[in-house]
């Protein structure tokens, strides 16, 4: 109970407040989120979960800077962002977010070295002696550091999602975003990305994931459900 009422009581990363989200259909504007209100703290493993439909990919969308809220207001670190431009969102992305994907969207052209060090391509890194090592450590914390060379053609699904969670983790990121991580794995495979997620977790990192699959609840510190826009319910585990 103590370690709950000190993550309640410091400044929360994220807030929402009364945030919605429209979108145009034809002529029709449809509401995907509907006045929804949000505290994350730092440290904390949130799960969204919901149905096909309920919005939860559209709200990490908002939380990760992928997409801009129609009204309401976005803290982020105590600072208004909700009309940020693109170039500042992309900053942001860069500098305090890591995303992990259902379909780990790796680049087939490049090694699974090169897939790792691109975040620090975008974020300015030049030396290429300081790439490799971090690329190497980020490698080795997810358990596959000797695959630095191979095509990531070559690897299974469990191993491809693990490059993604190194590619992911190697800018130090405040947040991961894990959008569906064992979507396309199966069970055994997703219970090591997940175990790595929660081994993450209890080291420091906050992350915020998205998922249909209610046996991974365990993983989270928080859970949220999500019904045709709304927060349905929230479940805190000490």
């Amino acid at each position: 109970m103590v370690a709950m009422e000190k993550i309640e009581t410091t400044k929360p990363l994220i807030e929402l407040i009364n945030v919605t989200k429209t979108f145009k259909r034809g002529k029709q504007e449809v509401t995907i989120l509907k006045g929804l209100d949000l505290k994350i703290y730092e440290g904390e493993f949130i799960m969204i979960m919901g149905k096909s439909g309920s919005g939860k990919t559209t709200l990490m969308n908002i939380i990760g800077f992928l997409d801009r809220i129609s009204s309401g207001i976005f803290h982020f670190r105590g600072e208004d962002v909700s009309s940020l431009n693109e170039n500042k969102k992309s900053d942001y992305r860069n500098a305090f977010f890591g995303f992990v994907f259902q379909q780990f969207f790796l680049i087939e052209a490049l090694n699974v070295q090169q897939n790792v060090e691109l975040p620090m391509v975008y974020k300015g890194v030049h030396q290429a002696k300081e790439k490799k090592a971090k690329a190497q450590h980020f490698l080795d914390l997810v358990g596959i550091g000797e695959k630095m060379k191979d095509k990531t053609t070559e690897l299974s699904g469990g191993q491809q999602q693990r490059v993604a969670i190194a590619r992911a983790l190697v800018n130090d990121p405040l947040l991961i975003m894990a959008d569906e991580p064992t979507g396309a794995l199966d069970s055994e495979t997703g219970k090591v990305i997940m175990d790595t997620l929660k081994q993450l977790n209890e080291e420091g990192k906050t992350i915020v994931m998205v998922t249909h699959d209610s046996d991974l609840t365990a993983y989270a510190s928080r859970v949220i459900y999500m019904k045709d826009g709304c927060f349905e319910e929230e479940v805190k585990k000490l």
